[in-house]
């Protein structure tokens, strides 16, 4: 080879080095860029209800993870439904198109039927006690390891409020009860309480519970009194009965594909302020509560009382749904004498 063949050989392979170099160089700081570590995440919340204690939640918890990620994780909050139905929001959560969900315990019975034990009729005797017994380790934790291998990574758990009925005409006595069709969450606890009254237990999602009551497809619906002062159910049924059973718990559920794909330090931020803010909203569901209460009333609804003895005959006749409706349940009735053990440590408030 002559030189001026070796030195346009020569000069062939400098040039390739350059590229090479220049090109690992390209890809080193992309990767750079793209490190976890420096990535910005989006975090949608989605909640079924309105201007209540999970609406609050969403946005205290997207403001607590937003600001100590230092901005690495951004919050949007989607009240009311908005990113479609209850079931529609639980797959949005497992498969990762939902970052994270606020909704009650009992709706998620399709992913894992132990959810539904805290909707368990007569457990609970108060807000208050309700609140330790969300804040109980033994049930936390099981409340939190449910759905783990579908998609779901447990945050944390509330008490909202207790369940009350809104229905179209006054239901002032437990007789009252017998032939109407209630419309109830996705549990077999709650079915089979209402079945106990003489009532016709219906599945609702809440999307669908305002048509059927205007419709006259349903006598009643049992949610929250949040829930009926908020979507303004006056209109349709203006008559709510304060059972106070059972009381309504809410999981925050982290979708699991979601989690898994952040850096450890934001995981962590995750989990800390998941179990801070569902602590922290303890006092201002008490408060949302009744104001929703003096609400009902000024939007022209009425809200009824059982006569003492009709509520304690209520309670009496739900006395043993938790044994009867898991007994052919093997997990269920584990998860539900988990539950039950945590109610019956945390009934009286520890001594100061």
């Amino acid at each position: 080879m002559d030189t001026a063949a070796q030195g346009r050989v020569a000069r062939a392979l400098v040039a390739a080095c350059a590229s090479a170099s220049f090109a690992a160089f390209t890809f080193g700081q992309a990767w750079a860029q793209d490190k976890p570590a420096d990535k910005s995440y989006v975090m949608k919340i989605t909640t079924p209800t309105l201007n209540d204690a999970p609406h609050l939640l969403s946005k205290n918890f997207a403001a607590a993870v937003e600001r100590d990620s230092g901005g690495r994780i951004k919050g949007e909050v989607y009240p009311a439904s908005q990113l479609g139905s209850i079931p529609r929001q639980i797959e949005g959560v497992q498969f990762g198109a939902i970052q994270v969900a606020i909704i009650p315990a009992e709706f998620f019975v399709g992913v894992d039927e132990r959810f539904e034990v805290m909707a368990t009729p007569g457990m609970v005797d108060s807000m208050e006690h309700g609140q330790r017994i969300a804040a109980d380790p033994e049930a936390l934790k099981l409340m939190l390891s449910l759905g783990a291998e579908k998609g779901l990574h447990g945050g944390g758990m509330f008490i909202a409020q207790p369940d009350s009925i809104a229905s179209r005409v006054p239901m002032r006595h437990l007789a009252d009860f017998k032939g109407k069709k209630i419309r109830i969450f996705a549990s077999e606890f709650q079915s089979t309480a209402f079945k106990r009254l003489g009532a016709t237990p219906v599945a609702m999602t809440l999307g669908d519970v305002m048509p059927a009551l205007q419709q006259g497809a349903i006598d009643g619906a049992m949610a929250g009194i949040t829930v009926f002062s908020a979507f303004h159910y006056q209109d349709a049924a203006k008559y709510v009965v304060e059972t106070n059973q059972p009381f309504i718990f809410l999981v925050l559920e982290v979708s699991r594909k979601w989690y898994e794909s952040l850096p450890a330090d934001l995981q962590q931020i995750v989990d800390k302020d998941a179990a801070a803010e569902t602590a922290a909203i303890n006092p201002a569901a008490i408060d949302i509560l009744n104001k929703a209460r003096q609400s009902w009333v000024a939007g022209g609804g009425e809200l009824i009382s059982l006569p003492p003895e009709e509520q304690a005959e209520m309670i009496k006749t739900f006395a043993g749904i938790g044994e009867d409706a898991s007994k052919t349940k093997p997990a269920v009735a584990e998860a539900y004498q988990i539950v039950a053990g945590a109610a019956n440590r945390t009934r009286q408030a520890p001594t100061q």
